[in-house]
């Protein structure tokens, strides 16, 4: 991508925040050929290996697959929140906007964590200060950013609550975490989140632990929020069924690698690797009453010995001889699509 930027600021997206500038292609963030790995004492860890895709302005990528494949280590990388040591970043580049991040004056990373980047956790229990007031949490956001005082910082934070449904948002305001439900926690973490207008937002495993009515509001909001303001929108999660209405496009991780890139409704109708098929296949389905529920055999690898050739081998229902000696790339299959089998073809043929 060209790193060339328009002359003007684009407009802005929220009252308050500060103008972000946007590459004239609307390509918003790059991860190029990224490794991350974890010396530990069974060995290294490798948790990301050569993993590349990109974002762009007002568009939703999901990044599937199932715990330990690399998903939320990617997000912490971009984040820049991984503890280093144990962690390692030997090789690759994260570009926002042209700038690679982890090559950035860290004083400017962290500038760019909130206002141009930011991330919703999996657990808001975990996530938010148990001592401190949600209302608090938000407001602190535009103390610190805005330099806001204490009182106007608070009426941003009311509105933010009530721009993400939560009732009686100026009741509830100094409110502690564990006096919201699960649902309601996780609508707080998403009004940080958004605080700042960040250009980019990561939501990791934005659903989890929540009952399938709630999972479906969380998602519209998130929809809802990236139309209006036109985020470029990353939705880590291991459950399909909860992204095929809102994402655009899809990653596949498999052992920290891409084993699949598609557009969404590609992926959902054909998909190309094995294990994306295994992982579609075990959606529960309302036409499959009674039946036995698909599942892929095995488990993921362990990520100090991960196997020669293809990592998924050792599960494939397909798996041949080719597949334990020689290592699949990432090819394109056809314009947009991308997997990394020996026999693509042919699980797109099934």
């Amino acid at each position: 991508m060209s790193a060339t930027t328009v002359d003007t600021p684009q407009e802005k997206r929220g009252s308050g925040s500060k103008s972000k500038y946007v590459p004239q292609d609307g390509c918003l963030l790059e991860v190029d050929d990224l490794y991350v790995e974890f010396h530990t004492e069974e060995g290294v860890a490798k948790a990301i290996n050569g993993v590349s895709f990109d974002l762009s302005q007002g568009e939703t990528l999901a990044i599937l697959g199932e715990s330990g494949s690399g998903k939320s280590v990617t997000a912490q990388a971009i984040m820049g929140i991984l503890d280093m040591p144990p962690a390692k970043i030997p090789s690759g580049q994260v570009r926002y906007c042209g700038r690679d991040l982890l090559t950035m004056d860290p004083n400017e990373r962290r500038h760019t964590r909130g206002p141009e980047i930011s991330m919703i956790f999996q657990d808001a229990l975990s996530a938010l200060n148990p001592v401190f007031p949600v209302g608090w949490q938000i407001a602190e956001m535009f103390r610190q950013h805005r330099g806001m005082n204490k009182s106007d910082a608070l009426e941003r934070a009311v509105g933010l609550m009530e721009r993400v449904s939560i009732p009686a948002a100026r009741e509830r305001v100094k409110a502690y975490p564990h006096q919201f439900s699960g649902g309601m926690r996780q609508r707080i973490m998403i009004a940080m989140a958004i605080a700042l207008d960040p250009a980019v937002l990561i939501a990791d495993e934005p659903t989890t632990a929540l009952d399938v009515t709630v999972q479906a509001q969380i998602m519209q909001l998130l929809a809802d929020l990236q139309q209006e303001r036109q985020m470029g929108l990353i939705l880590i999660t291991h459950d399909l069924g909860v992204v095929a209405d809102v994402a655009d496009r899809a990653c596949v991780m498999y052992a920290g690698r891409l084993v699949e890139k598609s557009e969404i409704l590609d992926l959902y109708a054909a998909p190309a690797h094995p294990y994306t098929r295994g992982l579609i296949d075990s959606i529960p389905r309302v036409d499959q009453k009674g039946q036995t529920l698909a599942a892929i055999g095995g488990l993921p690898p362990n990520l100090t010995r991960i196997p020669p050739g293809c990592p998924f081998h050792p599960r494939c229902y397909l798996a041949r001889d080719i597949c334990s000696g020689e290592r699949p790339e990432l090819r394109e299959l056809v314009p947009g699509r991308f997997a990394a089998c020996h026999f693509s073809e042919e699980v797109l043929g099934a």
